[in-house]
């Protein structure tokens, strides 16, 4: 296991880690993109500033992850891109309009990019996580996350890879999804995300 700090909001050096981490460990099987932090206040009230800082990390942090990591994880085979969005990324609630939007665009560009692998026949999943509670810390921690690669196919990941994130149970969960999922989408959005949350 390779264990580094990495700033997602600086996209010249997340695609300099990739390279780094491949250099390293000869290929990726896996990337899981979930550095977040939240802001808490009505729209009316918040400034440009408290919204980009935001997006920058939340949305913006899981595009460099993926922009920089997706090369390789397609050459290596047997891939699976892991994107942690959050339950509020399929409800919305009062003063969480700046982290709503975060996690609805992380729900909607993972949900993309699931089927550009799919029509181009590449051996990558995709996978959009919704846990209930990730708790993100305060705005105003540095945008900083651990990042873990791990040197092991998608088979092989276990439960314990996952322990940190705080949830409600899988199957608790999944009903939960499967509602938000007829209330707020179109359908077919929660048939992958879903799976990938309880597996």
């Amino acid at each position: 296991m390779k264990s580094d700090h990495l700033d997602v909001t600086q996209r010249e050096a997340v695609l300099e880690y990739a390279d780094a981490v491949v250099a390293h460990f000869g290929k990726v099987n896996q990337i899981y993109n979930n550095a977040g932090i939240a802001y808490h206040g009505t729209f009316e009230k918040s400034e440009f500033k408290d919204f980009e800082r935001v997006m920058d990390v939340d949305f913006w942090g899981v595009v460099n992850g993926t922009k920089a990591f997706l090369p390789h994880v397609i050459a290596s085979g047997d891939g699976h891109i892991v994107n942690v969005s959050s339950l509020f990324g399929l409800l919305s609630m009062p003063g969480q309009s700046a982290y709503n939007s975060a996690k609805f665009a992380v729900r909607g560009f993972t949900e993309s990019l699931r089927q550009e692998m799919l029509i181009a026949k590449h051996p990558v999943k995709v996978t959009c996580v919704h846990p209930a509670e990730s708790r993100p810390p305060s705005h105003a921690t540095p945008p900083q996350a651990r990042v873990k690669i791990l040197r092991s196919s998608p088979s092989s990941s276990t439960a314990s890879s996952r322990a940190p994130l705080r949830r409600t149970p899988p199957r608790r969960s999944s009903t939960v999804f499967a509602r938000a999922s007829r209330e707020f989408s179109s359908g077919w959005t929660q048939s992958h995300s879903t799976p990938g949350f309880a597996s």
